[in-house]
């Protein structure tokens, strides 16, 4: 039995809600159970130096936590000085996967920024980002079409991210904390909605795992990432 009393192939409650703040091109406040993560996309006619003048566009993130995202508080970043290698890995991570659904030809010489705040964390940050990111973006890049600044739509294929696990030696789909923190495997599964691979993070945390255990934990993946593909379709109509 899941500490959450979820069926093993059972997701957590996904609500999205777009539109969230009133200045970013675009938002998406995403709800993965008791995972919240705001999303806001900022466009700049600007691209890094190494692809000036090439006419590719270019999409990258920044992801961070509030200080009470979590149980205990958190010393901000900002306070410390800078950033630490966790929050570095998870954003160059979300911004992997947002390019690889983007034509950046087709985006045009222009750089999109997506920010991911974590306003409350209960496992998952780093795939309830991706997911509410590529909304976020989705939405700015609708105001780039509608106004004819992008004439092709850049927008290729979804791109979502979930976790699964083996948790009391049976594979799970959408670990939440208490189950994260026992799991005896780990893993970040990052697919476009055609279920084509972007990236995927295992680790053995606790005993290893069969090549068996593995393709169930890729079948929980893709049930899980064609769910959000279809929730995020749903928010960004």
């Amino acid at each position: 039995m899941r500490p959450s009393g979820r069926a093993l192939d059972e997701m957590r409650s996904v609500v999205i809600e777009t539109s969230f703040t009133k200045h970013a091109e675009g938002s998406a406040l995403i709800k993965m159970g008791d995972t919240h993560v705001l999303c806001t996309a900022t466009i700049e006619d600007r691209v890094p130096p190494f692809i000036k003048g090439s006419g590719l566009g270019w999409v990258t993130a920044e992801y961070g936590m509030l200080p009470r995202a979590t149980s205990t508080r958190m010393r901000r970043e900002a306070a410390a000085g800078k950033q630490g290698g966790r929050t570095v890995e998870i954003q160059r991570l979300i911004g992997r996967a947002l390019r690889a659904g983007v034509d950046r030809v087709a985006l045009g010489e222009r750089q999109i920024t997506v920010d991911c705040d974590v306003l409350q964390a209960d496992g998952g940050t780093r795939c309830a980002s991706i997911t509410g990111g590529w909304v976020a973006l989705r939405l700015a890049v609708n105001k780039l079409m509608k106004a004819g600044d992008v004439i092709s739509d850049p927008m290729v294929d979804p791109v979502a991210a979930i976790s699964c696990g083996i948790y009391a030696g049976q594979p799970v789909l959408d670990l939440d904390y208490p189950e994260d923190s026992e799991a005896g495997v780990d893993g970040n599964f990052i697919m476009t909605g055609s279920h084509k691979l972007i990236e995927v993070q295992m680790s053995a945390e606790g005993s290893v795992f069969s090549r068996n255990q593995m393709d169930a934990l890729m079948d929980l993946a893709e049930k899980g990432v064609s769910e959000l593909a279809e929730a995020q379709k749903a928010a960004a109509a």
